[in-house]
Parts: C-alpha cells; structure tokens; sequence
C-alpha cells in the first residue's frame, strides 16, 4: 500500500474512532436515569395462610417492576381497624419521609366507604380505606390533602370484585404512587376534615388517679398494650421501685413498677414503659393476658400515690 494512502487511512479511522468514542460518551451524559421507587410499606388482616399476600405483592411489581416492599404485618385482628391505625402510627415514624403505606384492614370492603390516597404533612402517602385507619397518623403528622382513587387507570382493570380491593384497587394505586405518578390523577379531591375518625383516647387523670384501658396485646407474649402514656402515668407520682395498685378488668392488684422482666423474677408480674413510651403490665417469660385472662378492651384504675 502507498504510505501516503495509509497515513490517509489511518487518521480517517482515528478521526472515526474520536466521533463514535465522542457520542457516546454524549449519550451516556445526556441520558437521565430512571427515577428511583418509593418503598412500599404492606399491612392487612389478611393473615399468610392462603394466596391474598402473595397476589398483591406481584400486583405492585406489575405496576412498579422491582419496587422494594416491606411487610409490617399481616395479622392485624380481622376486622379491627383501631388496632391497624394503632400500628400504622406505630411504624411510620421508621420508613423514609417519601413512603407508601398500603394498608387493608376493611370491613366495609364494597360497601360505600372510600378507597382513599392521603398524604401527610411529613410527606408520606397512605392508600387505604377511609374508615378510621388515619386517625393517629392524622393526630400526630397531620394530612396535607386526600384524594379518593376512582380512575380505572389507577386499578387493576374494569373487572372489579366487591370484596378484594387489595388487589384490584390499593395494590395497583400504592405501586402508581411508588413508581412517581401524579397521585391527583387517582380521583377528585376530597374535603380532610371529613376523613372518617375513630374514637381513640389516652387515659384520663384526675383527683383521684387515672382511668385508662387495655387497648391490646404484645405480640405472643400477652404483655398488655394500654392507653397509658408514661408522661400520663408520671402524674400519678410512682417511681421505679414502688408497688402500684391497681384495679383491672373489676379485680384489685398490686404489681412492681420497674425497668424491664428481669427485674422480677420468672413467672412474677410487673408494670413497665414498653418500647413505645406507653406504660405496660406483663409477666417475666409468661403470658399476662393468659394468666389473667385479660381480653382488649378491659378497664383499668390506678389511684394517684
């Protein structure tokens, strides 16, 4: 080959190589990567023994392929919202500010009670129905506006059941809000002060002492949950160490007020602050509700030392 025509070539390719090097490396620059999924976080009643828990989830994957979910529960006492709103409000404070709560715990399912999206005023958007479940979000992160979810878009499909909106209407809208879609698109603007409430109360104190109310149970441990805040319970002026009387459920007790179960040992009662603030009655390494036979609601009373 002539050296001429070969200096020629060869600069032609390098120039050549310079371009295509050149646009790609544009390309990559001027390419804007996917924005990234809200994660979801999952609650029902429906419990793990059948098929419900597993359909939904590969709903929200349909719609937001690989979008993290974390279950917060699945075993929520069928039908008892107060105790879905009480874990609701429990867990949010731990999820990032951006999150999606998809929450079925729904009674009234097909009746005419809203499937709602509520956003907080921390920033977080809860899909669920409008029955309740709000309430304590509601009383401690306020809502900043509430949409009712009526576009078929934001469902699975025109073919609707009546009795499993978990699948056909939460699912789809919580993975629409975690993939970014405008969640105003979901349906009319609903008025927030008339979002459905429950009645839910701390315990009360007066002259005579606090009346409160066994609110639930801990896990399979049967510590009692109750309405009891500990800076309720300070009012009452007991400190670690003292014996606290108390009446519950219509029987008079008298149990130690301590830090944690060891303080007392197996199988003896106590009163405790549990991991969320609230004062506690349990027993070391047995069953209080059992023993006790204590089912939610129960009363209480404590008088003032």
């Amino acid at each position: 080959m002539i050296p001429s025509l070969r200096r020629y070539l060869s600069s032609t390719f390098a120039v050549l190589a310079l371009c295509l090097i050149s646009a790609g490396c544009n390309t990559v620059q001027t390419t804007m990567p996917p924005a990234p999924l809200h994660t979801i976080g999952f609650m029902t009643d429906f419990d793990v023994r059948d098929d419900a828990i597993g359909i939904c989830k590969a709903v929200m994957d349909g719609v937001a392929p690989g979008v993290r979910i974390i279950d917060i529960t699945h075993q929520v006492t069928p039908f008892n919202v107060a105790a879905g709103a009480r874990f609701l409000a429990g867990s949010a404070p731990y999820f990032q500010k951006d999150a999606i709560f998809v929450v079925v715990i729904d009674p009234g399912v097909g009746s005419a009670r809203k499937a709602i999206i509520a956003k907080s005023k921390v920033g977080q958007y809860f899909v669920l129905p409008d029955n309740g479940l709000l309430t304590l979000v509601q009383d401690r992160d306020g809502i900043e506006a509430v949409h009712e979810i009526t576009n078929p878009q934001w469902m699975i499909g025109s073919k609707l059941s009546s009795t499993f909106h978990g699948r056909d209407i939460f699912s789809p809208a919580g993975a629409h809000l975690a993939r970014g879609d405008d969640w105003t698109q979901a349906g009319p603007e609903l008025d927030v002060s008339k979002l459905v409430r429950l009645d839910i109360h701390s315990a009360n104190v007066d002259d005579k002492g606090l009346e409160g109310q066994v609110i639930g149970t801990d896990g399979p441990f049967g510590n009692l949950v109750l309405n009891v805040p500990a800076d309720t319970f300070a009012k009452l002026g007991y400190q670690i160490g003292d014996k606290v009387p108390v009446t519950l459920n219509g029987h008079k007790y008298e149990f130690p007020f301590v830090k944690t179960f060891s303080d007392v040992p197996v199988g003896k009662p106590l009163f405790y602050i549990d991991s969320r603030g609230r004062l506690s009655m349990g027993i070391n390494q047995r069953n209080f509700a059992e023993t006790y036979k204590i089912t939610p609601p129960a009363e209480l009373s404590i008088p003032k030392k």
